[in-house]
């Protein structure tokens, strides 16, 4: 029998264009695939020739899902380049910001990216309220619990799907019998999902009130743009005194306790059903991991002693040989694009940042060599040549995966306390090895982990931003090097952060007071990336080999291994159609 080819074009739940190709052989097991992203940035020309200054703003829209964490990027890039010392306000902010990022970014993974890869919204109609409200009652204390409750929300996604008007939940795979939770725990989840939408506002009114604004909060370089005057008891602007900091303590806990008493019970919940999965989608998760590390505890200070989240790097499966990784060195970091749509001047060889090029060059090849179709009806992409518009990344050479499992489990091979008790509960709870998160169920764990992690950081820098102030600073920027007169004639810096998606990194070059040349590598390069020249395969490439896949033309588990590292790809784009039109297409061939 002839292996079949199928093609998911544009994948859904995702932020930006990514389009999926995979082979299967006569047991409808992956035995190839690729990963195209199918739009391009551009934001790195954009930049060239503006204020350094300004960057920040721009390169926030990269996002309009991770939002404020560009931002976060540029600015340590600028900082760095200029060697610009921020207040302890600002890095504390900073990272309540951030920490409040990851929180909201998490949950909405959870339940309205990856959610429905688990959970069959459809087999929630034949529920019994009675026993979903068990169900919640016996891993839970939240409050929102009773038979009437969920028998409400069940009424309402009956006449919900009654309509004919299914709306973000239509051409589902609902019934495909890779579907496993029984229809309480469904009920449970899509329960939640609706709770999940309404909380988010909640979460996000952090970035409201330090930030100005949610999504695309305000950044400063030297600090942040946000005054603080503890002795006035006015609630204008946003002005940080009594009542807002109240405000903000009150949001932590509040998240603190949305993710205890409903995200991470269902996860526990939900997981109880998939232990396969515990199994399938690893690729490269238990061989080459990368994080660059954040949550600074000290102002500037990105070394190890200072960070929350880890930095370092796996090779080929040595745990016990945590790789410093320094975002400077020339030679650990480099992207390639022989198999993308850019061009080179010497197309084989790599380029770190400082040195990168954005050329866009779309060129397909040879039809019936390099891709079957046309130019504007592509059927297949092959690998003989370009197949993609995000370059490959390779660190010290090799394909890498970043996220929240590589940060996870660098922290637990580091022995880095919060991590690892999180971990090792997690781990008794779901009754597995540790080996088990070098998967698509562990990857989605090692993100629950992480936002329960993240939502009591919020609460420790509401405190530790409260006690700062009250000892008698209220500086939140620092604006000495605020002149282009004070810059050197040319220098360059680099900001490095950990994205709720993995590990990103801006890199800068300034020259007579403007931008030289400007590159991100964003954790979806990482991840996404295509094919390098040695053939080795990008994170997603790599996690779909060996998954079984039930249904041909309704591949759910492709969807659930490729939401499971959260796809970042084309910045704030989206496809819409009001008159009806086909939107996504799965070839089978």
């Amino acid at each position: 029998m002839a292996n079949k080819k199928v093609v998911v074009d544009p994948v859904t739940r995702i932020e930006g264009h990514l389009r999926m190709q995979a082979v299967l052989d006569e047991n409808n097991v992956i035995v190839d695939a690729m990963s195209t992203g199918t739009m391009w940035r551009g934001l790195e020309v954009i930049l060239k020739g503006r204020d350094p200054r300004d960057a920040w703003a721009f390169v926030e829209r990269v996002c309009g899902v991770c939002t404020g964490i560009h931002a976060l990027s540029a600015v340590r890039a600028v900082e760095d380049a200029l060697g610009i010392q921020i207040p302890k306000n600002a890095n504390i902010i900073r990272n309540l910001m951030n920490a409040t990022l990851y929180s909201q970014d998490h949950l909405t993974h959870f339940y309205q990216l990856h959610g429905c890869d688990w959970i069959d919204v459809v087999s929630a109609l034949s529920a019994d309220p009675k026993k979903t409200s068990e169900i919640q009652q016996s891993i839970s204390t939240h409050a929102l619990s009773s038979p009437a409750y969920f028998k409400e929300v069940q009424d309402r996604l009956k006449a919900f799907v009654a309509s004919g008007q299914l709306g973000i939940f239509a051409n589902a795979y609902w019934g495909n019998p890779g579907y496993k939770l029984p229809p309480e725990i469904n009920l449970l989840g899509v329960t939640h999902y609706l709770e999940s939408l309404d909380f988010q506002r909640e979460i996000v009114k952090v970035h409201a009130i330090v930030g100005g604004k949610n999504p695309h909060p305000n950044y400063l370089v030297g600090g942040v743009p946000c005054p603080i005057n503890m002795s006035d008891t006015g609630a204008q602007g946003i002005m940080i005194n009594q009542v807002w900091m109240n405000f903000l303590r009150d949001v932590a806990k509040s998240t603190i306790r949305f993710i205890d008493e409903v995200y991470y019970p269902d996860l526990i919940a939900m997981q109880a059903y998939y232990k396969d999965w515990y199994k399938i989608g690893g690729g490269l998760a238990n061989k080459n991991l990368l994080c660059y590390g954040d949550f600074p505890a000290y102002a500037n200070d990105m070394s190890e002693k200072s960070l929350v989240m880890p930095n370092g790097a796996v090779i080929d499966g040595k745990f016990d040989q945590i790789l410093p990784v320094d975002l400077k060195d020339p030679n650990q970091i480099k992207e390639f694009v022989d198999h993308s749509w850019y061009s080179y001047p010497k197309p084989d060889e790599g380029l770190h940042p400082w040195e990168g090029i954005t050329d866009p060059n779309f060129d397909l090849g040879k039809a019936g060599v390099d891709y079957e179709g046309t130019k504007t009806d592509i059927k297949w992409l092959t690998t003989n040549a370009r197949y993609s518009w995000i370059k490959a990344p390779r660190w010290n050479g090799h394909a890498m995966e970043t996220g929240p499992l590589a940060r996870m489990v660098v922290a637990y091979a580091k022995k880095m306390p919060r991590q690892k008790e999180l971990v090792d509960r997690a781990l008794a709870q779901a009754g597995v090895p540790v080996e088990a998160l070098f998967s698509t169920l562990g990857r989605t764990l090692c993100r629950g982990l992480e936002a329960k992690m993240c939502a009591q950081l919020m609460l420790e820098y509401v405190d530790e931003l409260e006690a700062n102030i009250k000892a008698g600073d209220e500086v939140a920027a620092n604006m000495d090097k605020w002149e282009p007169s004070t810059w050197p004639k040319e220098c360059k810096g680099v900001g490095q952060c950990e994205a709720p998606r993995g590990a990103l990194g801006h890199w800068c070059v300034i020259k007579d007071g403007v931008i030289e040349n400007w590159q991100a590598v964003v954790p979806s390069t990482w991840n996404a990336s295509p094919r390098d020249t040695k053939g080795q395969l990008g994170a997603y490439e790599a996690a779909l080999l060996g998954t079984p896949v039930a249904v041909a033309d309704q591949p759910l588990e492709i969807l659930r291994t490729i939401h499971s590292f959260d796809p970042c790809l084309a910045c704030a784009t989206h496809v819409m159609s009001t008159s009806g039109e086909e939107l996504c297409k799965v070839q089978v061939r």
